[in-house]
């Protein structure tokens, strides 16, 4: 049992939703099934990650098994383009629902059986009150509801109109089905809630066989009750829900081992909006390059970005469950990408805002083929040669004409270490007619070659360099942060980042980085975690994104 812990990377089986379970299933594995819900209306972020993890990880801690199932009831908002990219993006965090993927549209006639149940023993009824009168009708937390004018409805006419909305003989809402509980309930969830609406809509797997669709609260207990759901993990907002979950249970008659609701607390993260309406705004609107832009939290977008599901598994772990709504710092998830990718991704020398460099002594023509270590952290993943020659491209940032104090890297008359190379001095500075400084000059120093065994001077600098005739020409794209530190403003309006993408088309990359294929990750020296695009790179054009810097503020606890 300890090596599943371990494999499932949830092994802090202390907190509230681990014991409800082990005092449930008394000590008995393999016996715990649990479930994955989405709505296929909209794509999965990285709030969805987490309660992927938690409930395809407790399936794996506990012996047991987790469905996939869409809670696909609302044709006028779902497409088949979301129950393809939520399928890739479970796969993708590394989880199998082997063969238990499950539609809740498959459970259409059980529904509708259920609710002719409900109907014959008195407790459903046929509502002609339009939404705004059932608002108008509910109450309120202070006071208690009024019963609608069509609550007393005789089964006989019931049964009727509720056929005739089957057979589409009424319009869009001017019908609905009503459980018929109590009005004055202090849970006004439990006001006679409505069952279900009607819903002129073809839908993504029925087609036009049904124009009546069950609501959410009447379908979500059914289904978890028909797959045998031992726990209904979900989300806090459910919580005041749960009541009206377990008397739709009850009284469809699956009252031997129901399933028990569990709620934990969603994840809020700082600079990040998690409200799929906003994000399907930003998409619609043009503010973002789609779903998956890389700024994006959609789990498409950090995929997209170079997350691994490995940094989002570790993430997800680390922020744990609770009852108590927080907000996650962000740099939480990118200290576990950087720790994920530290001893992962090939380190390369890469100049995004070049500075050409001229070795003035060094023989015209010359290559020469230096060694440097793949990875540093990581010895196994051996080594490279990258070729040094007379012009270089460094840095601009890396040089300084009239240099501050303590400033370490190259400057007039000063000498630094070329990364695996030669010790160089800066003796002239070529500008353009503006007076912008276009070209260094320096003199190396042949003695000085690492790895030959020298042991000489020591310098506090070292650059990192391309060959201005051996490298690869690339575009880099550095993203900050989507949302300013508020995500919304006091209207609910979101606030974008203005300056959450910088585009540098012009970047040098040394030649080791010709092969890189789609989605490879690299460690480019000094200047962050770097991923190659899979929606713009082509051949001969590749587009690197920033996955995050090497360095952060954030501190973990």
């Amino acid at each position: 049992m300890a090596e599943e812990k371990k494999e499932t990377g949830l092994s802090n089986t202390g907190n509230f939703i681990h014991n409800y379970i082990q005092e449930d299933l008394e000590g008995k594995l393999n016996k715990l099934h649990t479930r994955f819900p989405p709505e296929p209306n909209g794509y999965l972020h990285i709030g969805h990650a987490k309660s992927i993890c938690l409930n395809f990880g407790l399936a794996q801690l506990y012996g047991g098994k987790c469905n996939l199932r869409f809670d696909d009831t609302n044709p006028t908002k779902e497409d088949v383009e979301y129950v393809d990219s939520i399928k890739e993006d479970v796969k993708w965090l590394g989880f199998d629902w082997e063969e238990r993927m499950y539609y809740a549209s498959e459970y259409f006639e059980k529904f509708y059986e259920i609710a002719v149940k409900l109907i014959k023993e008195g407790k459903a009824f046929v509502c002609d009150l339009t939404a705004e009168q059932m608002r108008q009708y509910r109450g309120t937390l202070n006071t208690p509801g009024k019963e609608s004018p069509y609550r007393n409805r005789t089964i006989e006419e019931n049964l009727d109109l509720f056929e005739r909305m089957k057979a589409g003989e009424f319009a869009d809402g001017t019908k609905t089905l009503r459980a018929k509980i109590d009005m004055s309930s202090p849970n006004i969830n439990m006001r006679d809630p409505v069952l279900y609406r009607i819903a002129h809509a073809s839908h993504h797997r029925t087609g036009d066989k049904w124009c009546i669709y069950p609501m959410y609260d009447f379908a979500h207990p059914l289904e978890d009750a028909i797959e045998g759901i031992t726990h209904s993990i979900c989300t806090m907002e459910f919580e005041d829900h749960r009541p009206l979950y377990d008397w739709v249970i009850r009284q469809a008659g699956y009252t031997v081992n129901p399933p028990r609701q569990i709620e934990f607390a969603r994840l809020g993260m700082t600079n990040t909006v998690m409200s799929k309406r906003k994000l399907r705004a930003l998409v619609e609107e043009g503010l973002v390059d789609g779903w998956d832009d890389p700024r994006m939290p959609t789990i498409c977008g950090l995929r997209r970005r170079g997350f691994t599901p490995e940094a989002i598994r570790d993430f997800c772990e680390r922020i744990g469950v609770s009852k108590a709504n927080s907000i996650v710092d962000s740099g939480l998830l990118e200290y576990c990408i950087r720790d994920d990718l530290k001893a992962k991704a090939k380190v390369v020398m890469a100049i995004l805002r070049p500075l050409k460099l001229v070795i003035t002594n060094y023989p015209q023509g010359q290559i020469e083929l230096m060694d440097l270590e793949n990875n540093p952290e990581n010895p196994e993943l051996g080594t490279r040669q990258v070729p040094f020659t007379r012009t270089l491209y460094i840095e601009q940032d890396d040089f300084m004409e009239e240099p501050v104090k303590k400033f370490f890297r190259l400057a007039p008359g000063k000498e630094v270490r070329l990364k695996g190379a030669y010790f160089v001095t800066c003796t002239d500075v070529i500008k353009d007619e503006q007076g912008n400084i276009v070209e260094v000059h320096c003199t190396y120093d042949p003695e000085t070659k690492s790895g030959s065994g020298f042991e000489g001077r020591k310098v506090k600098g070292t650059l990192h360099w391309v060959s201005a005739d051996h490298c690869i020409k690339a575009t880099a794209r550095l993203y900050d942060y989507m949302m300013l530190d508020n995500p919304e403003d006091v209207n609910g309006d979101m606030i974008m980042n203005p300056n959450s993408l910088e585009v540098i088309e012009n970047c040098y990359i040394e030649p080791s980085i010709e092969e890189a294929k789609a989605g490879d990750q690299y460690q480019f020296m000094r200047n962050g975690y770097f991923c190659v695009d899979t929606k713009d790179s082509k051949e001969n054009a590749l587009v690197f994104n920033r996955i995050v810097s090497l360095k952060s503020s954030f501190k973990l606890k």
